[in-house]
Parts: C-alpha cells; structure tokens; sequence
C-alpha cells in the first residue's frame, strides 16, 4: 500500500510538525557524524520552500538522570542545523509549556524551530518511549500536519511517532522515510535475483527472525562474524573458546536443515588465543583449536563469498564478518565491503550498524545503492515485521 509523502501535502502556511532523527554522537557539545542531520535536509527543505513552519523533533539518546539531561541537549544540532541550511534555526529548551507555544505562535512561513530532546519527557515516568496518550495529543496540538521521516525510530511506538499520528488527520512519510521503504521494501518483497543476503554480527538470536524471513526468499544467504561458530557447532564441528549461544544450536540446526545450500558459512577463520589485537593468531580451515577463538573470516571464505556475491542483482548487508574494529582481525569485513562497492549493476543495501561505519572508512558509501539510517528498524523490516512508525504513516 503506498503511503502518502511529505511532497502530497499542502504545506503553504502551515505548522508542519517533522519527527526527524538527530540521534547523533555529541561529545562535549561537538557532533562527531551529522549523517543523519544531512539525511532530514531534504524533508525539512520541501517543508520550509514551499511555504511550511518547520517545526522539529527528536530523540537524543536515552534519558535516565537530571545529568543527561545536560549532556543530551539538542542545542548543537539546532546550531548545526543553522550552517547546514545557511539560515537561522530557533532552538527552544523546552518540550511542551510557554515558551514553546509562544516561539511556535511567532513563526513566519520559511522558518525552523528545533525543541528540546523529547526523551527529556523519559525522566517522569517514560512519556516519550511510553507513547505517552497525552503527550501525543499534546504534541499533535503544536502543528497542522505531521511528516514522520524517522526511519531510526520506526521500529518504536512512541510519542513523537505514533503518538502524534494517531492525533492527526493526516500523517506523511519524509523523503527519507519514503527511501527507506522503498529500497528496503522492494529487496523483502520485490528483489531482483540473483537475491544475496549477507549476515554477520555476534549474535544469532539478533538475526534468526532474518534469517528465516530470507530463506525462501534469497538465494544465498552468506553467514560470517560470532554467529557463525553457534552454526559450526551445529554441524559437530569444534569450536574452541569461540563466541557460541549453546541455546541456539537446536534453532541454528533446522536454519541448516531449511536453507540447504542457500546458505554459505566461512571454510576459514583467523583465530587468536585471546580477544585481543596482539595475541598470537593464525588461520585454520574447519575445526578451530582448543584454546583458540575464531576473530575474522579467512582468505578462502573471503573468495568464497567474492564467489557468492559474483552477477548478484540485489545484495542486502547487514553486520560485520568478525570483530573489525581491531585491525587483525578486520580484513573479511573489508573485503565482503570492497565486493559489495564493484557490484555496478545491482541494488546494494547496507542496514545500518557497523557495517555502515565499515561502508564509510572504506570510501564505499557513495557506491552503495542504500544505505539504511536504522539498525534495529531495518533489521525489523528484513524480518518482515510491521513496524508501528510506518504503520502510523496515512495510505494515499
């Protein structure tokens, strides 16, 4: 069913309230990536050249104490926003009273107004995470139309989300929103084949729901990073000191039994005797030795996925191949990144997580078809999951 986009309304001297996702890293008032500030500009541009009241909100990491609230301001992102769109954005400390309806009652059409962090309202009582009916009512009564371009938080039911489209006659999805569903939707429900999935991270519990929502779908689907060895050991292969959920080895053999040889695991791992970038390491095929702990992929995996990956016309990546964020044990990462970079002909999807920070320090990023401003949501979408943010989102 399509939805209705932010580009459908008629925004001419409106409030347009806009949930975007500034869940950025700040470290002493500093932004560290602006990603997801870049991802809004289109949305908040539409709004604001078309005649809107730009009015934003968003979550800033979680709010637990008094003293996060003062590490957790949105303040520098308003200010960032303000050189980004190279015009004034008013910041207003507050997320609901006064001060905020007085700063909004004084808006011109063209102009940007940022609140505070709506997990400020976590502190009494989780009103913001909770969904909150009367902070969603409250909130809804700010603004005349609603645009949900928060793809980030899409997996949540929460005030700023769905709290505030359940009070709206009309909700939209932002241009990012739309993208998101776009490239995610067509690769679950619509992917040109060949379809390669490729899955890593530590857990297998993480990607299971995945896992079984691609079998019938993909036709490969390539497994690497700490999951992998809760496979080995299904298959009564030993798996040394190895990353292992033992209650899942009952699950990982029927996935087997299921994918047949859909599914691709390493033949090779670089092995340590500690987690440690300095501990002695080697590469050994099958068995991994008492003692020893499987860190990465090795070089005859890494052809073998190069091999998996070879005419695919979709490729979907979600987490690394082994722990990459230590040098010697990065390299299956970086080479299932550089395969995905040279698929010129194929629609590439990267969801969100590390393996987008691995996408950006390899210079791929811009060679991606997609890549997902969500990990928990984009993993939900992958698991054929309805997500509560989209579901909020008004059908044209």
């Amino acid at each position: 069913m399509a939805k209705l986009i932010v580009s459908d309304l008629d925004v001419k001297d409106k409030k347009v309230l806009i949930r975007v996702d500034f869940n950025v890293p700040i470290k002493d008032g500093v932004i560290g990536n602006d990603n997801r500030v870049v991802a809004a500009l289109p949305t908040i541009k539409y709004v604001i050249e078309n005649g809107g009241k730009a009015i934003l909100l968003s979550h800033l990491g979680r709010i637990k104490t008094e003293d996060d609230k003062k590490k957790l301001s949105l303040r520098p992102v308003a200010e960032h926003l303000s050189e980004l769109l190279g015009k004034p954005v008013t910041f207003v400390p507050a997320t609901r009273g006064a001060e905020l309806e007085d700063a909004i009652a004084k808006m011109n059409d063209g102009d940007v107004l940022v609140m505070e962090n709506t997990r400020f309202e976590d502190l009494d009582g989780k009103k913001e995470s909770g969904n909150d009916p009367e902070l969603g009512k409250y909130w809804a009564s700010l603004g005349d139309l609603f645009v949900n371009d928060a793809f980030g938080t899409a997996h949540r039911s929460h005030a700023s989300n769905v709290g505030i489209a359940s009070n709206m006659k009309q909700t939209a999805a932002g241009f990012l929103m739309e993208k998101e569903i776009k490239f995610l939707g067509d690769a679950v429900e619509n992917p040109k084949h060949p379809f390669v999935a490729i899955l890593g991270g530590a857990k297998v519990s993480d990607k299971i729901g995945v896992i079984s929502n691609l079998i019938p779908k993909a036709d490969k689907i390539i497994v690497g990073g700490g999951m992998t060895y809760t496979f080995y050991a299904a298959k009564g292969l030993s798996i040394g000191k190895s990353l292992v959920e033992t209650d899942k080895i009952d699950l990982a053999k029927k996935i087997i039994d299921e994918a047949g040889d859909k599914l691709v695991l390493p033949v090779d791992n670089v092995v340590a005797t500690e987690f440690n970038n300095d501990a002695p390491h080697k590469t050994v095929e099958g068995n991994i030795p008492d003692g020893y702990m499987a860190l990465d992929i090795g070089e005859k995996s890494i052809e073998l996925f190069k091999e998996t990956l070879k005419g695919a016309k979709t490729v979907v990546w979600n987490g690394p191949m082994g722990v990459f964020e230590m040098s010697n044990y990065a390299k299956g990462t970086y080479e299932v990144g550089k395969a995905l970079g040279e698929l010129t002909d194929a629609a590439t999807i990267i969801g969100g997580g590390d393996s987008t920070a691995a996408a950006v320090e390899l210079g791929i990023a811009d060679k991606i078809t997609h890549i997902s401003t969500g990990g928990g949501a984009s993993l939900e979408y992958l698991e054929g999951k309805e997500l509560p943010g989209i579901a909020a989102i008004s059908n044209k």
